[in-house]
């Protein structure tokens, strides 16, 4: 696939963010898997176009993170947290019914296209555990019976709401907002939810305050 110009005018909006170009590197292989399913050669060579770097560079931190995919990803990335604190409380019953339930393996999509599933180390919600997120967006205190009907939902074409966020888009959208290109859901749904909130609450109770800037504190 050939970049389209649309495409091109994105990419040098997003180096031009920054008061280093470099610094746009992360959001723009964001916006080319938005548009190409995956980090593409043309992406990279794109990029480091733009950026006045190397491909070797640009291809160094496009396989260094784990969001960058070099194979297509499925119209919904279900990532499941198989960390200690998740596996614990089920997140690896939850990865195995799903392997099972979609036939795939892990990083493998779906015959129809639609599910590409992850074990993930952490999805930094341990608060909520087992979390699986689809498509960066947390689904928590899952169960193998829980997970299984989302995707089922997903597949089905039925709206799904993420339990501390916005309805869930397409992965290739949801790259879009990662590049920074708003989707107008950021205001949809709690930010935090009560067990996240907890040491909070109990500051305010007691008066508890953050170190001030002469390093005293309550």
């Amino acid at each position: 696939m050939t970049l389209d110009q649309k495409t091109w005018a994105e990419l040098r909006e997003v180096a031009a963010r920054y008061p280093e170009a470099r610094s746009g590197l992360l959001p723009m292989l964001h916006l080319v898997q938005s548009v190409e399913g995956k980090v593409t050669p043309e992406g990279i060579e794109a990029c480091a176009e733009i950026l006045g770097i190397s491909a070797a560079e640009v291809n160094g931190v496009a396989t260094f993170y784990t969001m960058y995919k070099r194979k297509p990803v499925g119209d919904y990335h279900v990532g499941v947290c198989t960390n200690t604190l998740c596996a614990v409380l089920g997140g690896d019953l939850i990865f195995e019914r799903l392997k099972e339930h979609l036939d795939v393996g892990n990083d493998e999509t779906t015959e129809d296209g639609t599910i590409t599933l992850e074990h993930l180390e952490c999805n930094a919600a341990c608060d909520y555990a087992p979390v699986m997120m689809v498509n960066w967006e947390f689904m928590d205190n899952q169960t193998p019976e829980s997970a299984v009907q989302v995707v089922d939902d997903l597949r089905a074409g039925k709206e799904v709401h993420s339990t501390r966020g916005p309805r869930l888009c397409t992965w290739r959208e949801a790259e879009r907002v990662l590049a920074g290109f708003p989707d107008d859901r950021a205001d949809e749904g709690p930010s935090a939810g009560p067990a996240s909130l907890v040491g909070l609450k109990i500051a305010r109770e007691r008066g508890w305050t953050a170190p001030s800037d002469k390093g005293e504190s309550k």
